[in-house]
């Protein structure tokens, strides 16, 4: 996956808690993407993750296959349907980058 610039006008607005495998939530692990305007920054702090980016949110094959290991980061665009798989020992969180805060930062497929 090609580097996802945020832009430099952007700030964090939301942190996620730091999740692992019985933490993570559902919607994580299956299809969904970021609100418009808001840029999903994927940080993995243990294990590996494994990142999956779909064309819309009807693919089940993705376009991206992406593994990510402790130290690594991925940035998800706005409205980019995506989602994570972990290894059994993987902890990571999503910072949320917008223009101006915002309550709502993601999108479930249902």
């Amino acid at each position: 996956m090609s580097p996802i610039p945020i832009p430099l006008e952007f700030t964090v607005t939301r942190s996620t808690p730091f999740f692992t495998k019985d933490s993570v939530p559902k919607a994580l692990l299956s299809h969904h993407n970021t609100a418009p305007g808001v840029y999903g920054q994927i940080c993995v702090m243990r294990g590996e993750l494994t990142f999956y980016g779909f064309a819309d949110k009807d693919d089940e094959a993705p376009e991206q296959e992406v593994l990510l290991r402790a130290g690594e980061f991925v940035v998800t665009p706005p409205q980019y349907w995506h989602r994570v798989q972990l290894s059994s020992d993987a902890q990571f969180n999503v910072h949320f980058w917008a223009a101006e805060p915002t309550n709502k930062v993601l999108n479930t497929k249902k």
